[in-house]
């Protein structure tokens, strides 16, 4: 019964999700009330905030489901491996899965989803809220293996690297520039900015 009812809850998630991202895609995040995605779910309006507290939770759920990565990723590395050096493995891994949270990744579906993301100022905000908590927790993981200070300033530089280069590819495959001409450039471009962090983390 447990299965059953986490897969039912599984579906309804789904269900809110998509249907509120298809409303905010076609007429704006700010133009659709969570009472019409309610009805467009066909689920109550205290239901929907059960799964979802707020109506910036419809989107970003997409996004707040890798918070922490970073820290997993340091915290989880291979015997012998700095920080830095698993950060940046996993950074290009995801380049060449064409993970969506690296930027690179031409579905129309998701980059319609960031264009909604970066064009509404309520989303964006939110985004860098998420981005506060994954640095707050890379800090921690960075200061198990170094100073604090080096961990914060290091988890800082770390983030916004990332932040940077899943922008940029982004605005290339939005700008409709093929995937196969901005992966090689997005890989060039990880390679230099990891090897700008320096020995910092090491």
């Amino acid at each position: 019964m447990t299965g059953l009812r986490q897969q039912h809850r599984q579906r309804v998630h789904e269900a809110i999700s998509e249907a509120a991202i298809s409303l905010f895609l076609e007429r704006g995040f700010d133009e659709v009330p969570v009472t019409e995605v309610a009805a467009a779910a066909r689920v109550s309006k205290p239901t929907l905030f059960k799964y979802f507290p707020t109506k910036e939770d419809l989107v970003l759920h997409r996004i707040a489901d890798h918070q922490g990565e970073a820290a997993r990723v340091v915290r989880g590395r291979a015997a012998g491996e700095t920080p830095l050096e698993a950060l940046r493995r996993h950074f290009l891994d995801g380049l060449a899965r064409h993970e969506p949270v690296t930027g690179l990744n031409d579905h129309p579906a998701v980059v319609a989803y960031y264009r909604l993301v970066f064009s509404t100022p309520s989303l964006a905000t939110r985004v860098f809220q998420y981005m506060a908590v994954d640095e707050s927790a890379l800090a921690e993981a960075l200061a198990e293996s170094t100073d604090r200070l080096t961990a914060e300033l290091m988890a800082a530089q770390a983030m916004a690297t990332q932040r940077v280069l899943a922008r940029r590819s982004w605005e290339a495959l939005a700008a409709g520039r093929p995937i196969a001409e901005v992966e090689p450039e997005a890989v060039r471009a990880a390679e230099l900015a990891f090897s700008l962090l320096g020995a910092g983390t090491t």
